[in-house]
C-alpha cells in the first residue's frame, strides 16, 4: 500500500515540477525602472548654480504576447516648462504594441521615435547628456506613430515612420504629420553608417496663428551618422541639420558631434564628446555654440553606473563668457 501510494504522490508531483520549471523558463513580463541623477557645480560665472538634479525616472511594464508580439507601458516624470523648475510633471513615454516577424518589426501607439535612436544606444550615456539631436531640440524622443523596419540582411536594413510631429509631451491631433526614413549599412563588423530624413509638416493651428501665412513652413531634418565600437573602443560622429525650425521660415540650425568611449576594464570606461551647434545667419545665435565634456564611468554591478566628469560650454555671441561644470551622474536601470 506504502507504495502504491508512494508512486501515486510522485505522479502527480512531476507534472508540477516540470511545469514550475518551464514557467520559470519562460519569462513573459517584466518591470521597467530606469533613474537619472545628479550632483553638479558650476565655476565663476554660474558658480551659485550648484545642487542635486533628479533628471529622469522611468517606471513601466512590458509583456510578451504569443505570436511574437509584444505590449510596453512606461511613464516619464520629468521637468516641464509649465511649472515651476523644483515641480515634476508624470507623462506617458511609451504605450504601444511592437510585432516582430523574421526581419520585419512593426511598433503602433506612443512609441520610440527612428530619429536619433541608433545615435543614442551608440553614444550609450543618456544618463551623462543626451544625445545631440535631443539635447538641443531637433526632435522628440518618443510621438504617437506607426512605424515598420525591415532587416534585409545583415549588411543593410532600413526603417520608416509618420508621427503625430508635436512628441509624447504634446499628444493632441493637429491637421500636420511628420514622415520619416532611414537607412543602415553595416558593412563590417562594429562598423556602422546611417543616413536619415524626415518632414514634419505644420498644423492648420499653426498656420492660423501666424500674422504671415508665408512665414509658416513644414520643418525638415536630415541626419548622418557614422560609429566604429569595438572591444576596447567606440567613435561615432554625426551631422545634424534641420530647416525652418519651429516651422519659421529660413530658421535653419545644423550642427555636429563627435564622442568616444576608451573601456579600460570591464568595469571602468572613459569618454569624450564635442558638439558644435549653429544657425543660419545667427537667427539663434543666444543658443549657438560649442560644447565639451571629459569623463569616467564606473559600472557598479548590473543596475548602477556613476560618472565623474567636466564640461565646458563656449557661447559663439560676442562678449558671452564660457559656461564650466563639474558633474556626478548616477543611473539605475532594471
Amino acid at each position: 500500500m506504502k507504495k502504491i501510494l508512494l508512486s501515486v504522490m510522485l505522479t502527480l508531483a512531476i507534472p508540477t515540477l516540470t511545469f514550475a520549471k518551464e514557467k520559470k523558463e519562460e519569462k513573459k513580463g517584466s518591470a521597467i525602472i530606469t533613474i537619472y541623477s545628479d550632483l553638479h557645480s558650476g565655476f565663476g560665472t554660474v558658480n551659485n548654480d550648484r545642487g542635486f538634479n533628479l533628471d529622469r525616472a522611468y517606471i513601466g511594464y512590458q509583456y510578451k504576447l504569443p505570436h511574437n508580439l509584444l505590449i510596453k507601458a512606461v511613464m516619464d516624470f520629468d521637468q516641464s516648462d509649465d511649472v515651476d523648475d523644483i515641480q515634476r510633471v508624470g507623462f506617458i513615454k511609451n504605450a504601444m504594441v511592437s510585432w516582430k516577424h523574421e526581419g520585419l518589426t512593426l511598433n503602433g501607439g506612443l512609441i520610440s521615435t527612428t530619429q536619433f535612436k541608433t545615435q543614442e544606444d551608440f553614444w550609450g550615456k543618456r544618463y551623462v547628456m543626451k544625445s545631440f539631436q535631443d539635447e538641443y531640440k531637433f526632435g522628440s524622443s518618443a510621438d504617437l506613430a506607426v512605424s515598420a523596419a525591415y532587416k534585409f540582411c545583415d549588411i543593410f536594413s532600413a526603417d520608416v515612420i509618420v508621427a503625430n510631429g508635436e512628441g509624447y509631451k504634446k499628444v493632441q491631433v493637429d491637421d500636420g504629420l511628420q514622415y520619416g526614413a532611414g537607412l543602415t549599412l553595416t558593412p563590417v563588423k562594429g562598423f556602422m553608417v546611417r543616413a536619415y530624413g524626415s518632414y514634419n509638416e505644420a498644423g492648420q493651428s499653426i498656420k492660423d496663428a501666424a500674422q504671415n501665412k508665408d512665414d509658416v513652413k513644414g520643418t525638415t531634418n536630415l541626419a548622418f551618422f557614422a560609429g566604429y565600437k569595438n572591444s576596447a573602443f567606440s567613435l561615432g560622429a554625426e551631422y545634424n541639420w534641420m530647416k525652418n525650425t519651429k516651422f519659421a521660415n529660413g530658421n535653419d540650425k545644423s550642427g555636429a558631434s563627435v564622442y568616444t568611449t576608451i573601456n579600460l576594464t570591464k568595469k571602468i570606461n572613459i569618454y569624450g564628446r564635442w558638439d558644435y551647434l549653429t544657425s543660419k545667419d545667427s537667427w539663434d545665435s543666444a543658443k549657438d555654440g560649442m560644447a565639451g565634456m571629459a569623463g569616467v564611468e564606473f559600472k557598479l554591478g548590473k543596475y548602477v553606473k556613476l560618472s565623474p566628469n567636466f564640461r565646458i560650454w563656449a557661447p559663439k555671441a560676442d562678449g558671452t563668457k564660457n559656461l564650466t561644470y563639474t558633474y556626478l551622474n548616477a543611473s539605475f536601470a532594471l
